[in-house]
């Protein structure tokens, strides 16, 4: 006799940037194993990879491409996979740094984080556009989650520093003509970018540094010292408890 089969519900989101609908189920418990093991080896690849498979395995729109996805993206959806698979609330610890007659509190507090209630900060003051010269201008896209991954086996940091630019790259514009990213060599891209200026460099390094980020903000009062802590908690490693 066949055993019988455990039903699985499924859900539904609207990713922050790209905007897709994308529906989904819950991972399994040996896929949250899998994700706890890949934690606690404490290397970025690891856990780059685990999360790829998870989200594969758990998508169940077809369209979608997950390599493919601007990392924000990546890091809301994987959020709202947890909360629905694990639990909504989050614990977390801080430490009281507070100054109580010449040395800190130190008393550990807890607080409760509701991952539903995550927002994805997006700045609205750093266009996408960026003139480097009279005729060039190049347009920017958030980095996808595939290259991100990719780029982990890059041990240089001013390597993976302009292939992460040079593969972010949506199109040139040269006063005539697009040259779309998607269609160029990736060396054609990395040349490119290694030929700026640093004054063009510039324009495009603010970009990078200010990609959208998961955020939250926790009010916290220590019941040792009585002081009140305004915490701000940023990047998807701080929320998955």
């Amino acid at each position: 006799m066949a055993l019988p089969k455990l039903d699985v519900p499924n859900y539904e989101i609207e990713l922050p940037v790209s905007k897709k609908t994308i529906k989904f189920r819950p991972f399994l418990v040996k896929e949250q194993r899998n994700l706890l093991m890949a934690i606690e080896s404490d290397d970025s690849k690891t856990v780059h990879q685990c999360i790829f498979d998870i989200l594969n395995n758990c998508t169940i729109t077809e369209d979608i491409d997950v390599y493919k996805l601007p990392v924000i993206d990546i890091e809301y959806y994987f959020l709202q996979l947890r909360a629905k698979s694990v639990g909504e609330i989050v614990e977390s610890r801080y430490r009281c740094n507070n100054e109580v007659e010449g040395k800190e509190c130190g008393n550990i507090m807890e607080s409760n984080v509701d991952l539903t209630k995550i927002t994805v900060n997006l700045p609205k003051d750093i266009s996408p556009e960026i003139q480097l010269t009279d005729k060039i201008v190049i347009k920017l896209k958030y980095p996808e989650f595939g290259v991100v991954k990719d780029s982990l086996n890059i041990k240089d940091v001013n390597d993976l520093t302009f292939n992460m630019i040079a593969q972010s790259i949506e199109y040139i514009y040269d006063g005539e003509q697009f040259h779309y990213g998607h269609e160029a060599q990736p060396n054609e891209m990395l040349e490119f970018v290694e030929t700026m200026n640093q004054e063009q460099f510039n324009k495009v390094e603010e970009f990078f540094q200010n990609l959208p980020k998961l955020k939250d903000k926790l009010e916290m009062t220590c019941s040792k010292c009585g002081f009140h802590h305004t915490i701000e908690v940023e990047g998807l490693e701080n929320f998955f408890g």
